[in-house]
C-alpha cells in the first residue's frame, strides 16, 4: 500500500514538473515568497487597520486580545491541517477537492461553489470600496471610472500568467507588511515617551473597566468579527496547486505566515489599546467612508507624521486592491476545477497557451461587475443581500477544511499508510480539526446573536445574517440529491494523483 501511495505521488511529481508543457496545463510559477505572501497579504487588511479600532472601543483592549488570540488558535490549527492536505495533494481545487475525495461529493460541490461565490461577491465589495478610498483625495471624480479602472488592473495581473499574479500580489502585501512594522516601532516609542509626548505606559490599558469592557458577551462579539479578519489565509490552499515545488514550499509559508499573523495583530491591537482609550470617540464605526478615524492614522497623527491620512488611505488602497486581486485569482481556479470534476459548464476548464483559465477569469470578473453595479441600484439593497450571503461563506471554508483533514487522516490510517511518510504532518491531531471544527460552528450559529435577545426576534436581522447558510445547504443537498451521492466509507477514499485528473484533458 505504501509503495502504492509512493508510484502515485512519484507520477504526480513528473507531471507537475512537466506541467509547462501543455495549453491545459495550470503554470506552477508560483515561488516559497509568493505563497508566504499570498496567505499574509490575504488576512491583513481593512479589519487590521480599520475593524481593530471598533473592536478596542466594544470590548476593550482586554477583550480585542483575548478574541484575536483564540481565532488565531484556531487559524493555526486549519492553516496545519490545511498544509497536511495541500502538500500531499497540491491541487486548485482545494476544499471543493478535499471535501469531494475524502467526504462526500455533494459537499465537495456545495463548497467549491460557496467558496466561488464568497470571492466573486468580494470582488464588488473590493471595487465599491476602492471608489470610496480615491474620493478621499478626488471627491467629485466619477465611481463608475475608478471601478472599471480596477478591475481592469485585477483582470489584467491575472490574465496575463499566474506568475504576475503572484508577483502583484507579493509587492501588495509588502506594502501592508512594511506600514505595520513601522507602527509597531513608532508605537513602542510612544509607549515609552520617545516619541509623541510623554509616556503612557499601561494607563490607557487599566484605565476604568478598561481591560475587559462589555464583558464577555462583547468579547463574543469580536470574537466573530475577528474571525472575518483573519479570513483569506486559507487562500494558500489555492495557490499550492500552482506552486513550483509544493512539498517545501506549503509546509514553510504556513510556519511562517502563522505566527507573522498572530505577531502582527495581537502586538498592534495591544499597542492600540496602550496608546488610544477605548472611550476615544474616533474608535467608533471606523469605515472605510471615515479613514481619518481609522486608528492607525490616530496613532501617527500623534506621532507628529504628517500627511498620515492619505498615506494610510494609500495603504488601505493597497489592501482593497489586493483582496480583489486575490478574490479574482482564487474564484477563477476554482471555478475551473469545478468544470474539470464536471460540477460546472466545461467551458470553464479551458485554459489559453499561458495557463491561465480565461473564460473562468471572464465570468467570475463579469458576476464580479454585476454584484457591484447593484450597489447602484434600489439604494443597494440587492448588493447588501449578495454581500451578507457571502458573509459566512469564508467560515464554512474553514469548515470543509476541518472536516476534510479529519476524514483524511482516518482514511489515511485505516488504508494501512504510514504517517510518517506524509511530506508534511499537522500537529495535535484530532484535536486541531475538532477544536477548529467546534469554533467556527460557534462562529456560524453566534453571527447575530442579538437578533434572538430582545423582546422579539429581528426576523430581518436573522435573514440578513444568516442568509449564507441555507444558500449552502440547497447547493449541497441538492447535488446530493440529483446525483445520489453518500458519505465515502474511509477504505474507498481515494489518494490517487488528482494532479495527473487535472493535467490530462
Amino acid at each position: 500500500m505504501q509503495d502504492t501511495v509512493s508510484q502515485q505521488q512519484t507520477t504526480a511529481e513528473h507531471t507537475q514538473a512537466n506541467s509547462g508543457t501543455s495549453k491545459e496545463q495550470l503554470r506552477r510559477g508560483l515561488k516559497a515568497r509568493h505563497l508566504t505572501m499570498i496567505a499574509l497579504g490575504g488576512s491583513i487588511g481593512t479589519g487590521l487597520f480599520l475593524a481593530s479600532g471598533s473592536a478596542i472601543h466594544t470590548a476593550g483592549p482586554g477583550g480585542a486580545l483575548v478574541a484575536y488570540v483564540a481565532i488565531g488558535i484556531m487559524v493555526y490549527f486549519l492553516m496545519t491541517s490545511l498544509g497536511e492536505l495541500a502538500t500531499f495533494m497540491p491541487v486548485s481545487g482545494s476544499f471543493s477537492t478535499y471535501a469531494s475525495r475524502f467526504v462526500d461529493p455533494a459537499l465537495g460541490f456545495a463548497l467549491g461553489w460557496n467558496y466561488w461565490y464568497n470571492w466573486a461577491i468580494t470582488i464588488a465589495a473590493e471595487l465599491a470600496a476602492g471608489t470610496l478610498l480615491v474620493k478621499f483625495w478626488l471627491p467629485n471624480s466619477s465611481s463608475f471610472l475608478w471601478s472599471a479602472l480596477f478591475l481592469a488592473l485585477m483582470f489584467g495581473l491575472n490574465y496575463l500568467s499566474v506568475k504576475s499574479y503572484g508577483e502583484s500580489e507579493y509587492w501588495f502585501a509588502i506594502v501592508k507588511v512594511v506600514t505595520v512594522i513601522i507602527f509597531i516601532v513608532i508605537g513602542l516609542l510612544m509607549i515609552f515617551g520617545i516619541m509623541g509626548g510623554e509616556a503612557v505606559g499601561f494607563t490607557n490599558f487599566t484605565a476604568g473597566d478598561a481591560p475587559f469592557h462589555g464583558g464577555f458577551m462583547a468579547i463574543l462579539g469580536i470574537f466573530m468579527a475577528a474571525g472575518f479578519s483573519f479570513q483569506g489565509t486559507e487562500l494558500l490552499g489555492v495557490a499550492a496547486g500552482e506552486s513550483d515545488n509544493p512539498k517545501e514550499n506549503v509546509p514553510k509559508a504556513i510556519r511562517q505566515v502563522f505566527w507573522r499573523i498572530l505577531l502582527f495583530y495581537v502586538l498592534a491591537i495591544f499597542i492600540l489599546g496602550l496608546l488610544l482609550p477605548y472611550t476615544h470617540p474616533s474608535l467608533v464605526n471606523s469605515d472605510i467612508e471615515t479613514i481619518a478615524k481609522s486608528p492607525f492614522t490616530i496613532v501617527f497623527e500623534k506621532a507628529g507624521l504628517a500627511f498620515a491620512a492619505s498615506v494610510m488611505n494609500a495603504v488601505i488602497l493597497t489592501a482593497v486592491l489586493s483582496a480583489g486581486n486575490s478574490g479574482m485569482y482564487a474564484s477563477t481556479r476554482i471555478l475551473w476545477v469545478l468544470a474539470k470534476e464536471g460540477k460546472a459548464p466545461k467551458v470553464f476548464g479551458k485554459l489559453n497557451r499561458r495557463g491561465v483559465p480565461v473564460y473562468a477569469l471572464l465570468a467570475t470578473t463579469a458576476v464580479g461587475m454585476a454584484a457591484f453595479l447593484a450597489s447602484f441600484f434600489g439604494d443597494g439593497v440587492v448588493y447588501t443581500w449578495l454581500l451578507n450571503a457571502s458573509g459566512m461563506s469564508g467560515f464554512i471554508a474553514w469548515l470543509g477544511i476541518a472536516i476534510s483533514h479529519y476524514r483524511f487522516r482516518k482514511a489515511y490510517i485505516a488504508q494501512g499508510y504510514d504517517l510518517r511518510d506524509l511530506p508534511y504532518r499537522a500537529k495535535w491531531f484530532p484535536f486541531g480539526p475538532i477544536f477548529a471544527f467546534i469554533l467556527c460552528i460557534i462562529v456560524i450559529l453566534g453571527q447575530n446573536y442579538t437578533a434572538f435577545t430582545g423582546s422579539s426576534i429581528d426576523w430581518n436581522g436573522v435573514l440578513v445574517s444568516y442568509i449564507g447558510l441555507p444558500l449552502f445547504l440547497i447547493l449541497w443537498l441538492g447535488y446530493k440529491g440529483a446525483k445520489k451521492t453518500k458519505v465515502i466509507p474511509l477504505q474507498e477514499c481515494s489518494f490517487g494523483s488528482t494532479e495527473n485528473e487535472q493535467h490530462s484533458n
